[in-house]
């Protein structure tokens, strides 16, 4: 299959290159496409080099599928010149997440919507992808009323800039702020831009996303995004209020049986999921599970991914496999 990546010279983009190759997606021809400053630049495929492309030549090269990762502008200019020569486009940006006509996808949760007319899927937010992997399971069995969630995200959420700042700062060394602040020995409460409403638009992504990829907007769901000085991948602090009664044994069970979901809860052991265990992982880790003493029905627990590969690369690869298992490429 011939498989364009958009945005392949990027920190996201090249973590797809990774995942394609590890996963041994059938690529019989890469087509690697990026902005026009790397075009002619060469990339690395399973020890093999390839030029890289412009837009307009990636599509001219006929893939059969374009895994974008090159920012909701460039999605929104080309991912529709893209579908309309006939390749479908997955894309990791947020330009199409909350477009009535695409569909949200995490494989685990709603791939079953998908069919070969999507030619647009959209990718969703990292946040949001391993906290609806580790909730669609308890979802199905107790119906979830609320979700309150607060993340620790990694810098690479925001890109090479931002791990070059926190390195820099950790040896002292000066260089440019990808933050308004210093992110070394810091947190910052802060994800994307404020809203009018007092939340960033990173907190609205996971509050609308959520609801769209579980089909309920009866969900209701609050959250605060943080970004903390770590590179493994992000962290999220989840109190899940169900309609009815759980069992925690069998919330346990339930995990320890859900697609994607790796349960690592051993109290005793201090054994926990951590992003320094996370990383280079396609997994979605659960632990800290336990009742939350102050109301019914309502559940702790600790939620750990790679945002760079659950959270974005493997998703996007994961959809395309899906769509080439069912025959819909």
């Amino acid at each position: 299959m011939k498989v364009a990546v958009v945005g392949a010279t990027g920190l996201v983009g090249t973590k797809m290159l990774q995942v394609l190759a590890e996963r041994n997606f059938p690529v019989t021809e890469l087509v690697p496409v990026a902005s026009e400053r790397s075009v002619g630049k060469t990339v690395e495929f399973k020890g093999n080099k390839y030029k890289v492309v412009s837009m307009a030549d990636g599509i001219a090269a006929k893939p059969a599928v374009a895994i974008f990762s090159a920012g909701g502008g460039t999605s929104l200019e080309w991912a529709p010149q893209y579908a309309a020569a006939g390749i479908t486009v997955i894309d990791n940006s947020s330009a199409w997440r909350m477009d009535p006509t695409k569909k949200l996808v995490v494989p685990e949760v709603n791939a079953y919507v998908l069919t070969a007319e999507d030619k647009i899927i959209a990718n969703p937010n990292c946040s949001t992808i391993q906290m609806v992997v580790a909730l669609q399971p308890l979802h199905t069995k107790y119906s979830i009323k609320r979700v309150v969630v607060s993340t620790y995200q990694s810098v690479t959420g925001t890109g090479k800039a931002a791990v070059d700042q926190l390195f820099n700062e950790r040896k002292g060394v000066e260089g440019s702020m990808a933050y308004k602040y210093q992110i070394d020995l810091n947190v910052i409460p802060q994800i994307d831009v404020f809203l009018e409403n007092g939340y960033t638009k990173e907190e609205m992504k996971m509050v609308k996303e959520t609801c769209k990829i579980m089909q309920d907007d009866n969900i209701k769901v609050t959250a605060t995004t943080v970004r903390i000085p770590v590179v493994g991948g992000h962290s999220e602090s989840v109190n899940v209020e169900f309609e009815n009664e759980y069992n925690l044994d069998e919330v346990k069970a339930l995990l320890s049986k859900a697609p994607g979901v790796v349960l690592q809860q051993n109290d005793a052991a201090q054994f926990y999921p951590m992003p320094l265990w996370a990383h280079e992982k396609d997994e979605v880790f659960v632990g800290r599970l336990r009742r939350d003493e102050t109301q019914p029905k309502t559940l702790n627990m600790w939620i750990v991914s790679d945002n760079l590969r659950k959270g974005a690369a493997t998703n996007a690869v994961q959809i395309a496999e899906y769509l080439t298992g069912k025959g819909l490429l």
